[in-house]
């Protein structure tokens, strides 16, 4: 299929059973998105407390007349809201109940590519290059050098029965035994090679605190990730205390939920990442009797619009793969790497948009070959790769069965399809080598301008974003600029005239001494700052600190069993 590609449409471009499947899903993901109408739509929510206490709490208006709350516009919101306002309010039934949070197995390298991404931003690529050093081995000082965890390329969450021994007698000492499950866990997986075990430290005592001053910063980041998720799959489940509070008002019916941490278990080494933004605060509800009467306090409509399915993210993706059971989870990384590299797919804000030569090659491979770009068959084939592997079925019978008709397919696109004319857009910027007007192109890092007349003239040049900032040294406009492997920096339009540039998001705030625009920057222990473009400016010694979110509970302990490690 490659060849045929570099003849009918641009050479080095190439497909393939898991990377061909891949961009369709981008592709597919990418129709939806445009083809979605948003939708308005209104809840409506009541702030109640009971009559002798200050305290107040929301509930959520549900049903109407026994049916689903279902509001359309305003207007009806505002009907709503008069006709709630003249009812009272009386609890009508509470539900309380105790649900557990079991922890979840030690990483293979998906989940390990699927949780590097959302907690700590790194690319798979960078996740397994990491993970490879780990694995290899690093200096840790009196120890000298130590393969840090088990290897990184498996799909089994298998793990040794000494391991789990220790990782026990660790939970033990440091937590005690309210912490430690009757037996060692034993995880329940689809089928899997296992030939290799989970992703684990291989020493539990080198816990990440231990490691700090021998560790770089990433190397450090994914190796705590790697062993509090490992402690945590041997702790026992969390415990929470759920209430729900159903609330009636004439015609309408409302719900309060709250719940409450009762018995933190495994959680308190480590949760999981997710894709969606949760909000895990207890919240809780007042003591309430079935029958109490509440006063109202205040009535809050509030409008929405429905959303069109989210891009895909690596995690997300990764995570769709290895659902459909397409590819192996050792393949993810460099599949991404491969379909980034071919300009099928580029990443915009850390999400995954394809692009028109990625939605032409999918739509050419659909109407020609669409067992390759088919899901239901890239799984059964991966399963019948199995079966051959297992001595299941001839290797023979497999390709003969797959490769007959595919020939005869390949003979016959080869000759239907013509060259296939990727679209151009030109820009208004002349080329100041030959003066053609130059065209728009897809790169890896996004698009950039180019020279129509290549190879004769092979001028490029970035499209540069204007950011609204002016530059502290010459005045000209501010834009954003990539580094060759794509990372964001801001320099001065008027470049190489004007070298100013900056790492420092230009923010629309100008500095109180001498008028340059701010930035938002970071600095070590985890603070961002706004801070003055004008390196010359007094205000440069006096920065507006605004700290991050407070540490987890996971780095408070490892940070302690640093401190307990040294005395």
């Amino acid at each position: 299929l490659s060849p045929l590609l570099w003849r009918k449409v641009r050479k080095g471009l190439s497909a393939g059973r898991v990377q061909s499947v891949a961009v369709r899903l981008i592709c597919d993901r990418e129709a939806e998105i445009e083809a979605f109408t948003a939708e308005e739509y209104w809840t409506i929510s009541a702030r109640l407390k009971e009559k002798t206490s200050k305290e107040a709490f929301d509930s959520e208006l549900v049903l109407i007349d026994g049916y689903k709350a279902e509001i359309g516009n305003e207007a009806e919101a505002n009907s709503i809201k008069e006709k709630m306002a003249a009812e009272e309010y009386q609890v009508k039934e509470i539900k309380k109940k105790e649900r557990r949070r079991n922890p979840l197995p030690p990483f293979i390298t998906s989940t390990l590519q699927q949780d590097s991404a959302r907690k700590l931003g790194f690319t798979s690529r960078k996740t397994m290059m990491l993970a490879q050093q780990l694995y290899e081995g690093l200096d840790v000082g009196s120890n000298g050098t130590v393969g840090l965890i088990t290897y990184m390329r498996t799909d089994s969450t298998r793990t040794s029965e000494t391991a789990q021994a220790e990782a026990r007698d660790y939970i033990n000492n440091r937590y005690g035994t309210n912490y430690l499950p009757a037996k060692p866990p034993v995880y329940t997986q689809k089928k899997s090679q296992d030939a290799h075990e989970a992703i684990r430290p291989t020493y539990i005592e080198l816990h990440p605190g231990a490691l700090a001053q021998y560790l770089s910063k990433d190397q450090l980041k994914l190796y705590s990730l790697i062993w509090s998720r490992f402690i945590a799959s041997q702790m026992i489940a969390a415990v929470y205390d759920t209430i729900t509070v159903d609330i009636t008002a004439g015609r309408f019916t409302l719900r309060a939920s709250g719940s409450q941490v009762k018995f933190e278990g495994f959680m308190a080494v480590y949760t999981e990442g997710t894709d969606e933004k949760k909000d895990d605060k207890d919240i809780i509800l007042p003591e309430l009797e079935v029958g109490q009467m509440l006063k109202l306090s205040k009535i809050l409509p509030k409008q929405h619009f429905t959303q069109p399915p989210p891009r895909y993210t690596e995690a997300s993706l990764i995570k769709t793969l290895e659902e459909k059971g397409i590819g192996r989870p050792s393949t993810y990384s460099p599949i991404i790497e491969t379909i980034l590299d071919r300009g099928y797919v580029i990443r915009s804000e850390k999400k995954f948009q394809p692009t028109d030569l990625g939605k032409i090659v999918t739509d050419l491979l659909k109407q020609y070959f669409p067992n390759i770009v088919n899901i239901e068959f890239t799984a059964a084939l991966e399963k019948r790769l199995d079966d051959v592997a297992e001595g299941e079925i001839q290797r023979n019978y497999v390709l003969k069965e797959f490769f007959a008709p595919f020939m005869s397919t390949l003979e016959y696109s080869d000759a239907e399809i013509g060259h296939v004319e990727l679209p151009v857009k030109i820009s208004d910027t002349p080329c100041e080598h030959c003066g053609k007007l130059m065209v728009i192109k897809q790169g890896r890092y996004g698009e950039f301008l180019a020279c129509p007349g290549f190879p004769e003239c092979r001028n490029t040049k970035p499209i540069l974003k204007d950011t609204g900032a002016k530059c502290p040294v010459c005045s000209g406009n501010i834009v954003e600029r990539r580094t060759k492997r794509g990372r964001i920096f801001f320099g001065c339009k008027n470049y190489p005239e004007c070298k100013f540039l900056t790492w420092d998001t230009p923010t629309q705030n100008n500095c109180s001494i001498c008028g340059a625009f701010l930035g938002r920057g970071s600095v070590k222990k985890g603070v961002t700052v706004l801070r003055c473009s004008n390196e010359n400016c007094k205000s440069r010694t006096k920065r507006t600190v605004k700290p991050k979110a407070k540490p987890t509970r996971r780095k408070k302990i490892d940070k302690e069993s640093s401190n307990s490690s040294s005395k």
